[in-house]
């Protein structure tokens, strides 16, 4: 796992501390802050005319219906200018801050939200208003600098640490990812209705099942069951009310084989007991391929997380099942710092995707709600490899599981 880099704050002091003093002697730390303030102009230039352009086109165009994409498009585009002027900042000026995360636009979570969610990027907008204000002082920096190579030589050095503390200054206040808080709670607001949904189409698809399946059957047991109690006060004991007593019998075991299976697709009682491997190894058993089953964990994660990661390999077995025309299978688990990885593998056609109909778009949705990742490599032909990774979360002990580990 990358090392994050220090935070804002105390990368401020630290590039405080390297910087040497300037002296009257033009030493390689005062050559960099001169080549630096001597491209202020061209690159504060080239960045006030994109944002005004973007601007003036985005907001110009937001009677049309291209006029807002648009906008969100250059929002986009000022965020690579926000990392060139910290690449920039970091070789020349010592200024090293955290880069700000990638924008994640799902797909699937519908056209309106994801522009929405790019509009409100605050990196992007803090971007723009970083090359807003930068061409006036770009042209001072310029102007100042180059005077002070001809005229005033001696001052030069103190001059250039001036203007590019003002320089390490504003990188620092509008480049930073200091923001970052209101761009994940924006997300998290996007991901809310992405659960919302996924739970409410997992409560319809519970009453459908109820509804289709064991409550007709139950129903039908009791229609039988009365009509056999009938003929019993009637003194009808014969081979017919013994046939329908077998039939109801056979209803009633048929009933609580489907009140299992619904209650396995809930939550099934051996994830809960025995983990991941024991409830995939039982999910792969019931797969219509072979499937070798390998768990490597140190422990069991949090119960959240053991649900989503076994339902998600669940519903990928089902497609290899119905969709994959596959000989043989794999299911891989392990994890790696703080993340839980999943991999599921099969020799099949191939073809799968995000939008091809087979609930991979609802797994992806899912994973990305709890900040997870969904990766679908399957060319035609095959084979396909499917990898999902989930933040990983220790699993809190109850206080009896806390008394037994005691022991």
């Amino acid at each position: 796992m990358t090392e994050r880099l220090p935070s804002s704050s105390s990368a401020a002091e630290a590039d405080s501390d390297r910087l040497p003093p300037a002296r009257f002697a033009l030493g390689a730390h005062t050559w960099k802050e001169i080549a630096h303030l001597l491209a202020n102009l061209p690159m504060s230039l080239f960045g006030f005319v994109y944002v005004v352009t973007m601007l003036g086109v985005g907001f110009g165009l937001t009677v049309t219906v291209v006029g807002l994409p648009l906008l969100s498009a250059g929002l986009m585009g000022a965020r690579q200018l926000g990392k060139l002027e910290r690449a920039r900042a970091r070789a020349l000026l010592g200024v090293r801050v955290d880069e700000p995360s990638r924008l994640r636009l799902r797909r699937g979570g519908g056209f309106f939200p994801r522009l929405w969610l790019a509009l409100k990027d605050p990196v992007g907008w803090r971007t723009v208003l970083y090359d807003l204000i930068r061409l006036p002082w770009g042209i001072v920096t310029f102007a100042v600098t180059l005077v002070s190579l001809f005229v005033l030589w001696p001052v030069l050095p103190y001059l250039a640490r001036g203007m590019t503390n003002v320089d390490r200054a504003m990188v620092r206040g509008l480049l930073s990812p200091s923001d970052e808080l209101e761009r994940r709670i924006a997300e998290l607001e996007s991901d809310r209705g992405v659960v919302v949904d996924t739970a409410a189409a997992d409560l319809r698809r519970i009453e459908r099942d109820l509804h289709d399946g064991a409550q007709a059957r139950l129903v039908n047991l009791a229609m039988g069951l009365g009509l056999a109690k009938e003929k019993l006060l009637e003194g009808q004991a014969d081979e017919h009310v013994a046939a329908m007593v077998e039939e109801a019998h056979g209803e009633v075991k048929l009933a609580l084989q489907e009140l299992r299976d619904l209650a396995r697709g809930i939550h099934p009682a051996v994830l809960t007991d025995r983990g991941l491997d024991a409830a995939l190894s039982s999910v792969a058993s019931r797969c219509t391929v072979p499937v070798r089953v390998t768990v490597d964990l140190p422990g069991r994660p949090a119960a959240a997380i053991e649900g989503i990661a076994y339902f998600t390999v669940s519903e990928l077995l089902q497609n290899v099942s119905k969709h994959s025309m596959a000989k043989s299978a794999s299911v891989e688990v392990w994890r790696a710092d703080d993340r839980l990885l999943i991999q599921v593998w099969d020799d099949g056609r191939g073809g799968a995707s995000l939008d091809g109909g087979t609930g991979m778009r609802g797994l992806a949705d899912r994973l990305g709600a709890v900040d997870g990742l969904f990766v679908v490599d399957s060319p035609e032909g095959g084979p396909t490899t499917v990898t999902a990774e989930l933040p990983w979360r220790d699993r809190e002990l109850t206080p009896a599981r806390q008394d037994a580990s005691a022991r």
